[in-house]
């Protein structure tokens, strides 16, 4: 017994000098957490997309408690709501948020397009373009295997006859899916535009006929007839500038003189636009 109590005593002194100093030293090192933050973060989401620019909720929390010229705007998924309580809780004043959607920059569906292959593989986007950029005659196009869906925290995107779609009421701007679509198609938008390109093809025009009926051939009718500047033919891709796109005197314009219906006039209010349109 005595050889047992021999070994046993100096661990158990050792365990509770360990145990003591571990307390003093959580004690002088503890770093003070600012009481704000609990409060703050509890006002953010819990997204954690990362379209504030931080890492997180928590990142910008903690950005929001440790610099004072941190902006209260750039939750894009909290809206309004969440940038005037910041805004109360920080003492400074309210900045509005603009709100954003998410846009397919494809439509290239069943009826416009076809397959090259027959795919029998992984259910997945990311996949399925390392197969010579996937099953569809365009490389550029949405591969339609749903990456961009399953990534979407609010269930905003399906895809239907063969492309993602977005559902504008259900989206609230995250940017999540922006991020997972392995073809860069889609992109945020604030949720106040309206004319949108629904095409990302970068091959000359005859090229890009012969893979999509709604592909962009890079005309240039839409550059030359908006009034504004605001639409320019890019790698073969018409683009648009939405700072220039605001107040045109002939709106659509572009959109009613595309040659193949790639530019299309849409309705992108946002679940937080849309949710002020109905409430009034």
């Amino acid at each position: 017994m005595e050889p047992i109590l021999t070994a046993v005593i100096p661990v158990v002194i050792i365990g509770i000098i360990c145990a003591a100093v571990l307390v003093i030293a959580s004690k002088i090192m503890a770093v003070k957490e600012d009481e704000r933050f609990p409060v703050i973060r509890e006002c953010l989401p819990g997204a954690n997309c990362g379209a504030c620019g931080f890492a997180g909720c928590d990142g910008y929390a903690k950005a929001l408690c440790e610099n004072s010229d941190t902006p209260t705007n750039l939750c894009v998924p909290g809206a309004d709501g969440v940038s005037r309580k910041l805004s109360e809780i920080l003492g400074v004043e309210f900045a509005d948020v603009i709100e954003q959607v998410a846009v397919v920059h494809c439509a290239g569906d069943c009826n416009k397009t076809h397959d090259k292959v027959d795919y029998h593989g992984i259910e997945s986007c990311a996949a399925a373009k390392l197969l010579y950029g996937g099953k569809g005659s365009c490389i550029y196009g949405c591969l339609g295997l749903g990456d961009c869906a399953s990534a979407c925290p609010q269930d905003a995107i399906c895809i239907e006859n063969g492309i993602a779609h977005v559902d504008t009421r259900k989206c609230i701007g995250c940017g999540i899916c922006t991020k997972t679509c392995p073809n860069h198609l889609i992109s945020l938008v604030a949720d106040v535009e309206r004319v949108v390109v629904t095409c990302s093809n970068k091959d000359k025009g005859a090229l890009t006929r012969k893979v999509c009926s709604n592909g962009c051939i890079g005309c240039k009718k839409c550059e030359k007839v908006c009034p504004l500047g605001a639409i320019k033919v890019t790698d073969n891709v018409a683009v648009i500038d939405y700072e220039k796109c605001t107040d045109c005197p002939d709106f659509g314009v572009c959109a009613k003189n595309c040659t193949t219906g790639c530019i299309m006039i849409s309705d992108l209010s946002g679940m937080h636009h849309y949710k002020e349109k109905t409430d009034k």
